[in-house]
C-alpha cells in the first residue's frame, strides 16, 4: 500500500472492499466483488456516534445546538475528503475507467464516502475503541484545529478553573427568573461561589445565561 492509515487490518479484504468503488464492479462482472456501499453506510453510523461521544466529553457545557453545529462541520463531505486526501486513499481507490478519466479519484465526495468505508471496514475488524482511536487521531484532532478559533467560548469552564485554583468549591448556577411564552422563554441565572454572588447572566437558553454569567464573573476576577 502507499498509504498508511495507522490501522493494521487483520482481515485485509475488508480493505479492499473499502477502497472498491461501485463502478469498478461494472467492469469486474464476475469476480464476485463487492462495493463499499454496506460498509460506508455502517461507517456513517459509526462516525457519528463517535464524533457525538468525542464533542459530548469534551464540552461538556455546550448546548446541544451547538453540539449539533460542531458535529455537522466534523462529519461533513469537505472535511472527510480533506482527510483522506491527507491519508492518500485516492490513490488506491477502485474505480473504473470512466470514473478514472473523469478524476473520480479527487472527487470529494467519493473520497469521503470512502473514508466512511474505511471506518466501517475497520469497527468490522476490530471494535469501537480501535475505530474510535483512529477517527480520532485522523479527523478529530485535526480538523479541530481548523476550526478552533471560531469555537465558543467555554467561560464556565474557565471560570471553574480559577476558582478551584484557588481552593474554593466549585461555582454554582442558579436561574434567578424566568420569563417570556414557554417557545420563547428569556433565562436570568447568578453564579455563586461559596455561597457569595458574583455575577449575573440572561439569554434566551439556561446553557447560555449560565455562560455569560461565569465571562462576567471572570471580567471581575481581572
Amino acid at each position: 500500500m502507499k498509504f498508511k492509515l495507522g490501522y493494521k487490518f487483520n482481515n485485509k479484504q475488508l480493505l479492499e472492499t473499502a477502497l472498491t468503488h461501485r463502478s469498478y464492479l461494472n467492469e469486474h462482472k464476475g469476480k464476485n466483488l463487492t462495493s463499499n456501499e454496506r460498509l460506508e453506510f455502517l461507517g456513517d453510523a459509526v462516525l457519528e456516534l463517535i464524533v457525538s461521544l468525542y464533542l459530548f466529553c469534551k464540552y461538556p457545557f455546550f448546548a446541544e445546538g451547538k453540539l449539533t453545529s460542531l458535529r455537522a462541520k466534523l462529519v461533513q463531505t469537505k472535511t472527510l475528503c480533506l482527510v483522506s486526501q491527507r491519508l492518500k486513499i485516492g490513490l488506491q481507490l477502485k474505480l473504473s475507467r470512466g470514473e478514472k478519466e473523469s478524476e473520480g479519484a479527487k472527487n470529494p465526495s467519493i473520497l469521503a464516502d470512502t473514508f466512511e468505508a474505511i471506518i466501517g471496514a475497520i469497527y468490522q475488524d476490530s471494535d469501537f475503541q480501535k475505530t474510535y482511536d483512529f477517527v480520532e487521531k485522523n479527523l478529530l484532532v485535526p480538523s479541530e484545529k481548523l476550526f478552533k478559533a471560531k469555537l465558543p467560548q467555554d467561560y464556565k469552564s474557565k471560570f471553574q478553573e480559577i476558582v478551584q485554583s484557588k481552593g474554593l468549591p466549585s461555582p454554582v448556577y442558579k436561574v434567578l427568573s424566568s420569563y417570556g411564552l414557554d417557545h420563547d422563554k428569556t433565562f436570568k441565572t447568578i453564579v455563586f461561589v461559596n455561597k457569595e454572588k458574583y455575577a449575573v447572566g440572561v439569554d434566551k437558553s439556561k446553557q447560555e445565561a449560565e455562560q455569560k454569567a461565569a465571562k462576567k464573573a471572570l471580567e471581575k476576577m481581572v
